[in-house]
């Protein structure tokens, strides 16, 4: 029964991510805001470089990328504390259409390899176009689940993911998969929603709000006891209360600001 449910809230998560790659929605049913001072995790802004700018990313960093590639998805910078090195493989959960894939590929160097994992075959398609727009390659778009990864073991220097492991029904075992493919002092590099305070059953149920990004965040002190399970050592996770004032636009009048926010999650394998 409950691999039925896990399965369930995949489905949901896939239709709503492939109604953004194909554009035949912007998520209004996630309440998402227009105006320049808010973002979505889960839905498309009018102004997608502005968000990414208000979420940490630079101006040269979105415009460094083919068009189309940036959504306007996520809920932090990944990238600001992955500390890409040339050369190193990255492995991008959630690869969207891209667009933290290409800056990694630049970060990385000709030498490096970026390989993008996303569940979407719409998303799938959109990123590999706009590979082959912007010349990429170093980097490679592959179809799979997070829980089963479709890279070989201790493969991957760093793994990288924006506002997507909240996502999955199944967060142990995304932690186990990362283990997996890392080689020894690969690290994870995860901007995410996490949790403060448990959150009521009825938003948890909230199908909107999990596909949003928000209902299934699990909390601080239970994704650092499932990392250490999976093998992680120097666990950090730094959540960030400014995060609140772009949050409370997702989904206004649920107050689920009350109970989630953005936090950085880094972590290495011995």
């Amino acid at each position: 029964m409950k691999n039925l449910e896990n399965d369930k809230i995949r489905q949901e998560v896939r239709k709503t991510y492939t109604n953004v790659a194909t554009g035949s929605a912007t998520i209004e049913a996630q309440n998402c805001c227009t105006d320049e001072d808010t973002s979505c995790c889960s839905g498309v802004n009018f102004a997608p470089d502005i968000v990414s700018m208000n979420l940490g990313y630079s101006k040269d960093e979105v415009i460094d990328v083919p068009e189309g590639a940036n959504l306007g998805l996520g809920c932090g910078n990944p990238q600001a504390i992955a500390s890409l090195q040339v050369g190193e493989t990255v492995v991008d959960l959630g690869s969207g259409a891209g667009f933290d894939s290409f800056l990694a590929a630049k970060a990385i160097g000709e030498t490096g390899a970026v390989i993008g994992v996303d569940m979407t075959p719409e998303m799938i398609s959109k990123a590999r176009e706009n590979a082959e727009k912007g010349e990429f390659n170093n980097v490679e778009f592959r179809l799979g689940e997070i829980e089963h990864l479709p890279i070989a073991d201790k493969t991957v220097n760093v793994i990288l993911s924006n506002c997507v492991i909240n996502l999955s029904p199944e967060k142990q075992q995304v932690f186990n998969e990362a283990f997996r493919v890392l080689k020894t002092d690969g690290r994870l590099a995860i901007s995410d929603v996490v949790a403060t305070a448990e959150i009521p059953q009825e938003l948890q149920k909230d199908m909107d709000l999990l596909t949003g990004c928000m209902s299934g965040a699990a909390q601080i002190d239970e994704l650092k006891a499932m990392l250490y399970k999976a093998g992680f050592t120097s666990i950090e996770i730094k959540p960030k209360d400014e995060s609140k004032q772009f949050i409370r636009n997702w989904a206004p009048g649920t107050k689920i600001e009350d109970y989630v926010v953005s936090a950085t999650i880094e972590a290495v394998k011995p």
